[in-house]
């Protein structure tokens, strides 16, 4: 057994390490690509304000770079915007994001344009970028598991910062800390093996990051006693202004997408006013590596540190606020070499002893520490670059002082932070944790329950079994669960003769063993387990919600083991309106349709307005427009031409009746979405929607979209199946004359009765007939249902229409209307339902779409409204 453990083990563990070698190589070459190519275009642009005024070339160098390094992102690779760190943790904690070699080669690119371009941002966050989406494509290239893969991408980002920074414990360390936080022994092995090659070649090819080691040859820090209250207020004051600085970066991004403009232009005008800013300011300005040593060095006047940090301050959060392809390691160590700098001279000048120096190393790994939230790995950062000992200490007091302040003042990690503006929540939850205890019923029961009536009979039962895979159903009445019925109680029945006189509640599991939804999944396999039965109903408090299976179970355990269990919440962004009319609110009630198709639009729109006139309502018409996930509804570009043509039909019709009409344009990545949250909105009453006829999506009834509104609007629902010879008609008199109403006898019957008046009106000699299905086996009906239903229609209006009612002898509902349609040629079938009638496939099937879809005539279906 040991010997075949480590013949699996041996394979697995070299290919990581040599895959760790690559990764660790081929990041420190993109560390210094990256590096001399923005080194380059730096100097570029610092030589051409020797050759042009410098109010000129600056913004106009800023502006062109800032567009094109914004072009190359939005066009080629969305996912590289910003600093790139949250997308690596997003990717880590198993979110879908894209990270692979395209990304890495527009990151860098990008990046080098941007930051050569004079923009206040740093390049050891693309780096960081750059080597996880190098090692993501490497991993592409060899079958491994999902937590190998996982290891590779963050031994990728460890190197780029390794490389980045000459640190390669660093990288270790930030890829613990803030990262994976997992120390198995081959994550931490082949992080430190790609962090140390990255670090050591990146340093062979003169990829240094600050170059701080022969200025501090000649100037070694100094630190005593005394001084210590002077780094805790240098620390305190890193954590405030740490904090201040994190806030400024949201309200930037939020500021930004305000603007509603194209990622490109957002960069260009960060880039212009970057350019503005830095012309204004003293020319050593415009060389952010030398002012850095100065003031490292002590080189510098206070006043001249405190200019350097408040347009450093500014700079990075209009750069990094537009999305510009940056990070903001550098940033932060300039920012705190200039508040150390200022308290090193504060410090110097009232004890007499000291070195700026010292204060304005510690303030680098103070202020680091206080935005990235990585107290440790700012430590070891700052003492890699500098091989100081005697700076540790000084280290230690500024960079916990600050990120204490900063977490208290400001909690959470501004990487997670910026997740979250993207819709995308991380939760902390132990790694090693299976699903069973993680997991609860609700996360992984099927909400969508076939189900059987009680008062259904045992023929009717076994019907139902027959048309399903499924070896049992639970048997509700009044829409609670009050009993279960499997394939063992249909055979306990020795008398098939008795299956019609036999009712389903007589042969059913009454009080069956039941979930909540807050069980974890580990309780519902030991009540399976335990009992010996394959699922359970979830129920909230006896209403039935869900049902689990042990398939389900095994499915999610699978799901954990291969990284699909992931530990975050998408919040889907909500839907924009970028375009709208409004009009007076003269009426009682709202009616909303949501138009796409213009072929059907028009008698839509016609039905809705003769709706609205029956019930003083206003219109409220709608216009989705659907864009990719990446995007976001709030900044993407969209052309409403053609939407807007098809709602001045709507407002049309409206002005032509004398109709309140309101109109908007949606840009949303879900239909559904949009359509509820305009319910919600606009207080609507009423919604008709058309429907296709037909869907072709596994597990729905009528569309993820119609779907989705029937379960979730609590408005009252019309959904609309033209006929085949109805659908570009532009004059519904002629095929809107002769209209079939079947009665169910329940309480939804109701429904239908109230839209006929206003319906109606869009035929030219309306005939109504009511009708109710019975079975071949009634002698004498009951008239009852249909007589009421005249009587409330003929007191609801009068009507100079013909109204009669028949009843119709067939096998089901669907069968009866059908064969009633076809035969007597009727142009109109109007049916009521409840929210579980429209869903409802068990029983008989799905009665509504039945009808719908086995029928060319136009079908209206009619849900009443939910009470809240």
């Amino acid at each position: 057994m040991n010997q075949r453990f480590r013949t699996w083990w041996q394979p697995r563990k070299g290919l990581a390490i040599a895959e760790a070698c690559v990764i660790g190589l081929v990041a420190a070459l993109s560390a210094v690509f990256l590096k001399v190519g923005s080194g380059w275009l730096g100097t570029w642009r610092v030589h051409t304000t020797h050759l042009l005024p410098a109010w000129l070339a600056l913004p106009a160098i800023g502006l062109v770079l800032g567009f094109v390094a914004g072009w190359l992102v939005d066009r080629l690779a969305p996912e590289a915007y910003g600093s790139g760190i949250p997308q690596v943790k997003a990717t880590l904690a198993n979110v879908p994001m894209a990270l692979s070699w395209r990304v890495a080669s527009i990151k860098l690119l990008s990046a080098i344009i941007a930051i050569g371009s004079g923009m206040t941002l740093g390049r050891q966050g693309p780096t960081v970028h750059v080597g996880a989406g190098l090692a993501a494509g490497m991993s592409r290239w060899v079958p491994t598991s999902p937590d190998h893969r996982r290891q590779m991408i963050a031994a990728g980002a460890g190197a780029g910062l390794a490389a980045a920074f000459n640190a390669p414990i660093a990288g270790v360390l930030f890829i613990v800390e803030e990262l994976l936080q997992d120390l198995s022994g081959l994550t931490l092995g082949t992080a430190i093996i790609a962090s140390f090659i990255g670090g050591v070649i990146s340093r062979l090819l003169g990829g240094g990051s600050l170059d701080l080691n022969l200025q501090l040859a000649q100037s070694s820090s100094q630190f005593s006693i005394p001084e210590i209250p002077f780094f805790i207020l240098l620390g305190i004051l890193a954590g405030l202004l740490g904090a201040l600085f994190n806030s400024g970066l949201i309200f930037s991004i939020k500021l930004y997408q305000k603007l509603h403009i194209s990622l490109p232009l957002r960069v260009a005008l960060a880039g212009f006013i970057s350019g503005v800013v830095v012309a204004m300011l003293p020319a050593h300005f415009r060389d952010n590596t030398g002012l850095r040593e100065s003031l490292i060095t002590g080189g510098s006047h206070p006043t001249v540190a405190a200019i350097a940090f408040a347009a450093q301050f500014i700079l990075t959060l209009i750069a990094f606020g537009s999305g510009t392809p940056g990070g903001l390691f550098a940033p932060s160590l300039i920012l705190g070499s200039c508040l150390g700098h200022i308290i090193g001279v504060f410090e110097l000048h009232i004890t007499g002893a000291g070195s700026p120096a010292t204060y304005a190393l510690a303030g680098m790994g103070g202020f680091f520490s206080a935005v990235s939230k990585v107290p440790i790995t700012a430590i070891v950062i700052v003492f890699e670059m500098t091989t100081d000992f005697n700076l540790v200490l000084p280290l230690m007091i500024v960079s916990v002082a600050a990120y204490l302040v900063a977490d208290k003042v400001v909690p959470g990690s501004l990487y997670e932070k910026l997740l979250e503006l993207k819709g995308i929540t991380l939760t902390k939850e132990a790694p090693m944790e299976g699903a069973l205890t993680k997991l609860t019923a609700k996360d992984v029961m099927q909400e969508r329950v076939e189900t059987l009536d009680a008062e259904m009979s045992l023929e009717e039962a076994m019907q139902s079994f027959a048309r399903s895979h499924h070896r049992g159903f639970p048997v509700v009445e009044d829409n609670k669960l009050v009993g279960i019925v499997t394939q063992s109680d249909l055979l306990k029945i020795r008398d098939r003769n008795l299956a019609n006189d036999i009712f389903l509640k007589e042969i059913m599991t009454p009080v069956p063993m039941t979930v909540t939804p807050i069980h974890t999944l580990s309780n519902v396999l030991y009540l399976l387990d335990r009992y010996q039965i394959s699922r359970l109903p979830v129920v909230d408090g006896r209403k039935l919600i869900g049902i689990i299976t042990r398939a389900d179970i095994i499915r999610a355990e699978a799901d954990h083991l291969n990284c699909d269990n992931r530990t975050l919440k998408l919040r889907p962004e909500p839907s924009y309106v970028v375009y709208q009319t409004r009009s007076p609110s003269t009426g009682s009630g709202r009616l909303l349709v949501p138009v796409a198709n213009p072929e059907t639009a028009g008698i839509l729109l016609q039905m809705a307005a003769a709706i609205a006139r029956d019930r003083h309502y206003e219109i409220d018409c709608v216009q989705v427009m659907l864009i990719p996930r990446h995007s976001s509804p709030s900044e993407t570009q969209v052309r409403t031409a053609k939407s807007r043509r098809l709602l001045r039909q709507a407002e049309v019709l409206a002005k032509k009746w004398k109709i309140p009409l309101h109109t908007q344009i949606r840009v949303t990545h879900d239909v559904a979405q949009a359509v509820l949250e305009t319910i919600n909105e606009q207080h609507i009453d009423l919604i008709l929607m058309g429907w296709k006829g037909n869907t072709s999506t596994p597990g729905r009834i009528f569309g993820n979209v119609v779907d989705t509104v029937i379960r979730q609007a609590t408005c009252e629902v019309v959904l609309v199946k033209l006929g085949t010879n109805q659908q570009s008609t532009l004059h519904p008199q002629r095929s809107f004359n002769r209209w079939l109403v079947p009665m169910a006898g329940g309480p939804n019957s109701p429904l239908a009765i109230k839209l006929l008046p206003a319906l109606i009106t869009l035929g030219n000699d309306p005939q109504i007939r009511l009708t109710q299905v019975f079975k071949p086996s009634e002698l004498k009906p009951d008239m009852s249902v249909l007589e009421q239903a005249i009587r409330h229609l003929m007191r609801r209006r009068k009507l100079s229409s013909t109204v009669v009612a028949f009843p119709v002898q067939a096998n089901s509902v669907a069968e009866g209307v059908i064969n009633l349609v076809q035969t007597e040629g009727y142009d109109v079938v109007v049916l009521g339902a409840s929210r579980e009638g429209l869903l409802q496939q068990a029983i008989q099937g799905n009665i509504p779409e039945a009808i719908a879809s086995g029928v060319e005539s136009t079908v209206i279906l009619v849900r009443g409204a939910i009470n809240k």
